[in-house]
């Protein structure tokens, strides 16, 4: 009787350690690179020292390549001491390395968080009709009245449908990856036939500052009264999206999540659909932008290492539950001081309305009991 025997060849210790990187780089699942790294010593070993849960995270998210150094909180900082050779030093390091993008990786595919609106303040308009009534601050109240008036953003009339307008918008502090945003256009409810002034297609650019310092000053006076687009670079453009001419929150959903470290947003709404009867000019008008994200906090922050706008990674091990998990904000404290934040800036928002209505951003702003009711029934998260 012949017995065959079947030989098992592990390739990673046939190849060469190039052919094998290559091979293992169409792993493009965190669930898969955890199981192969989970056949042996040797495949997890290989997985470690040629950081394929980081090429992962960089394939996913180009936005990663500007981390320079990656720290874990409980561990802190790696020091080099004399007792360590350099091999073991590497290899902590890589092992480090593995770890917290590892971790990231399924913080960034797995997490179960709400998606929060990420919007931290309204910047600019291209144009706006009447300012500040008609101000783009308007567009950050989900309801278009306010103290019984019409909120909403108004472009400058065009007697050329074509010519677009841009919206600026600063996102929020930390790490968050965005994945929709909605705006629904302004319905003139005063005006015949209830015109809506949508546009027909939107874009959407998320970038950074050129200058941080400069854009710095102009932030302590928002929202600027004059566009502030050359202020910006824009590293992510999405593809146009058509918007319908219907009163009503517009989804519009990005292709792929993009990771955004704080940043800035644009939107471009491009071309006009509604001529007003009243001057036979085409406008733009805005209710109400939302962009909504899933924050990454509190199991990793990001600092902005200037001037060069690197990038500085802190991992919290022991928060990354709550990311995976959606633990409730009263069950991390953390969770809790964001949800805290967002409320103040919203107050923040009314104030700013209210000055709006009293004619000026410097006038001072009575709040009336009777109407405690309608602002409380505006303040959303």
């Amino acid at each position: 009787m012949d017995l065959k025997v079947e030989t098992q060849v592990d390739f990673l210790q046939c190849l060469e350690t190039d052919v094998c990187v290559y091979i293992m780089s169409f792993l493009d699942d965190p669930g898969d690179l955890v199981r192969a790294s989970a056949v042996s010593r040797v495949w997890h070993q290989f997985v470690i020292a040629n950081g394929l849960a980081k090429q992962l995270c960089l394939k996913a998210f180009p936005q990663l390549y500007n981390i320079i150094d990656v720290v874990i909180a409980s561990e802190g900082t790696m020091n080099p001491i004399a007792e360590k050779t350099n091999n073991v030093m590497e290899r902590e390091i890589l092992e480090r390395d593995h770890k917290v993008y590892a971790a990231l990786l399924q913080a960034l595919t797995r997490s179960k968080v709400t998606p929060k609106d990420c919007i931290a303040n309204a910047i600019s308009a291209s144009s706006t009709d009447n300012y500040p009534d008609e101000s783009v601050v308007n567009t950050l109240n989900p309801r278009d009245r306010f103290i019984r008036r019409a909120s909403y953003w108004s472009s400058k009339g065009q007697s050329n449908p074509e010519v677009p307008e841009m919206l600026i918008y600063k996102l929020r502090a930390g790490l968050w990856v965005i994945t929709e945003i909605d705006i629904q256009p302004f319905e003139a409810f005063f005006q015949p036939g209830k015109p809506i002034y949508s546009a027909k297609f939107v874009r959407f650019r998320i970038g950074h500052p050129k200058s941080p310092r400069e854009i710095g000053s102009d932030l302590d006076r928002l929202p600027l009264e004059r566009p502030a687009d050359d202020k910006f670079v824009w590293t992510y453009t999405s593809p146009e999206f058509p918007m319908v001419q219907e009163n009503r929150l517009q989804p519009f959903k990005l292709p792929k999540p993009v990771l955004c470290v704080g940043g800035y947003l644009q939107i471009e709404l491009l071309g006009r659909v509604q001529r007003q009867e009243m001057d036979g000019l085409f406008y733009i008008c805005v209710c109400y932008v939302r962009v909504l994200g899933r924050p990454l906090f509190p199991a990793f922050e990001m600092d902005m290492v200037e001037p060069d706008r690197k990038l500085s990674l802190k991992y919290y091990p022991e928060n990354l539950t709550a990311v995976l998990e959606s633990s409730s904000s009263t069950e991390v404290p953390r969770l809790r001081h964001l949800e805290a934040e967002m409320l103040a800036e919203r107050l923040g928002l009314l104030e700013d309305l209210l000055r709006g209505i009293q004619q000026g951003p410097n006038n001072p702003f009575i709040w009336d009991e009777d109407e405690d009711d309608e602002i409380n029934g505006g303040l959303v998260l």
